[in-house]
């Protein structure tokens, strides 16, 4: 198995995990955190732009899986390294988006819950 395959596939769950906020956020008209805010990362984009990022990842993902790696959902090696960059990815999300949305300390009476 060549470490390079493995490795775009390890990317691969990155950037499909990253996608999902950011397009599910966008698709339902919230506003959301994402790399072009003010500050990045913290401040809110509107939901076209997270539509767009989110799509963005979306085709970066495909790309590395199809394009680059050749994955297959009949290899255990390549589903276990996608699983690797997803749970990664995720737990990353988390915490991060935990913070201003309340996740990482529900019981924080201080904390900022998401405005529906």
């Amino acid at each position: 198995m060549d470490w390079k395959h493995l490795l775009s596939c390890l990317f691969g769950g990155f950037f499909l995990c990253n996608a999902v906020p950011h397009f599910v956020n966008g698709v339902m008209g919230r506003s959301f955190q994402s790399p072009f805010a003010k500050p990045p990362g913290k401040g809110l984009s509107s939901s076209v732009v997270n539509v767009l990022w989110g799509f963005a990842n979306l085709a970066i993902a495909y790309l590395l899986l199809c394009r680059v790696g050749n994955f297959s959902l009949q290899s255990t090696v390549d589903v276990l390294a996608l699983g690797a960059g997803l749970l990664f990815m995720g737990l990353m999300n988390a915490h991060q988006f935990g913070r201003f949305h309340g996740g990482n300390f529900p019981g924080d009476a201080n904390a900022s819950t998401a405005k529906d």
